[in-house]
């Protein structure tokens, strides 16, 4: 079986290795140790003296050819013609030290964002939203483009206590982790489908339509050939209307914005932790969502003034209690932060026990 050679295919990704910067090839699992520069640069020193110096720049989730191409033509100036994209979307190029100052200055020319390295916000994971999304309760870029207009400095230059990582999703699917974000944005429906009955019989299977719906809302309507929907059971999640367009939940005064605190996938200083939703609703206003700009910028500088270094949105507020929490963010506890989910009990907080100031 040694002798076998490799089975050849073109299934998936490309192995990586074959695109690594000579440094990194050299030096793969060898590095000793690394250093912020600044908000933009940062160093990787090798066990063998070997450097390796990083430049990050945000970018739209969303790009065209001719950004991408743009990016590519810097790559080959300044970093030997190699560049990556990150998980949160931001470029990372790879200039030697001589270049890193002509790089930068030629990305701010160019009027790109430069930063995102060390304790500040990173950039905005988010979804397809009114772009490309078929169920969303808001916008994705739209949104995160107000936000990041108002909050842009956290990425360039200021800093705050720790990293911040927001996300945003344009529904409760979240295809864009606000599951684990320090400051989730969610899109919300808040009123069930409607059932248009004149076109359901030609564009649905009713058996499939029903059994898409995970909480058993959708029930036969033998009378008129279609489905009828118990609303007290519907939890606004949109999956009948994937299988089902005469189905629409899309709702203009229905849908809007939820905010979710205290998520994170580190497992540093404590594993990993579930977001937690501290304002149930918000208007939907674009172009510009002053609400959800202000809401967000509020959350981040009452964080910034008041958490310790190195504690994220979560470890704070686990420190001071969430009754600390909702005081000094001025925002009201409503019913809808208390968690009714059939198998919610293991979320509770077990004890009697308040953090009284």
């Amino acid at each position: 079986m040694a002798d076998k050679p490799k089975r050849i295919t073109d299934l998936g990704a490309p192995d990586y290795h074959k695109f690594l910067p000579p440094v990194i090839t050299k030096n793969y699992g060898k590095w000793k140790y690394h250093e912020y520069i600044n908000k933009g640069t940062m160093k990787h020193v090798s066990e063998t003296g070997d450097e390796l110096y990083t430049v990050r720049i945000a970018t739209s989730r969303l790009v065209s050819t001719d950004f991408i191409r743009e990016m590519c033509d810097l790559a080959e100036k300044f970093s030997g013609g190699h560049l990556r994209w990150t998980t949160r979307h931001n470029v990372e190029f790879f200039p030697e030290k001589g270049q890193v100052d002509a790089l930068q200055a030629e990305l701010k020319k160019r009027g790109h964002l430069v930063g995102g390295i060390g304790y500040g916000i990173s950039n905005v994971v988010h979804t397809q939203g009114w772009i490309h999304c078929h169920t969303p309760a808001t916008d994705a870029s739209g949104v995160v483009k107000a936000v990041m207009d108002e909050l842009h400095e956290y990425f360039t230059t200021k800093s705050l206590p720790a990293r911040v990582r927001i996300a945003l999703a344009c529904c409760l699917n979240m295809c864009g982790a606000v599951h684990c974000s320090d400051i989730a944005i969610l899109g919300i429906h808040r009123k069930p489908p409607k059932v248009n009955e004149a076109t359901l019989g030609n564009q649905c299977e009713i058996p499939t339509t029903i059994a898409s719906c995970p909480t058993g809302a959708i029930s036969p309507n033998p009378a008129t050939k279609s489905v009828k929907i118990k609303a007290e059971r519907c939890m606004y999640c949109g999956n009948c209307y994937t299988m089902c367009p005469s189905l629409p939940i899309a709702d203009g005064t229905g849908d809007g914005i939820s905010i979710y605190v205290g998520g994170k996938v580190s497992n540093a200083r404590g594993p990993a932790r579930m977001s937690r939703l501290v304002i149930p609703f918000l208007p939907n206003n674009p172009p510009r969502w002053p609400e959800t700009v202000k809401a967000v910028k509020h959350l981040v500088e009452i964080y910034a003034q008041n958490a310790r270094k190195h504690e994220r949105m979560g470890e704070w507020i686990d420190r001071i209690g969430w009754e600390r929490f909702f005081k000094l963010s001025g925002l009201p506890f409503t019913y809808q932060h208390i968690d009714d989910f059939t198998f919610a009990r293991e979320t509770f907080r077990m004890t009697p026990t308040f953090k009284w100031e």
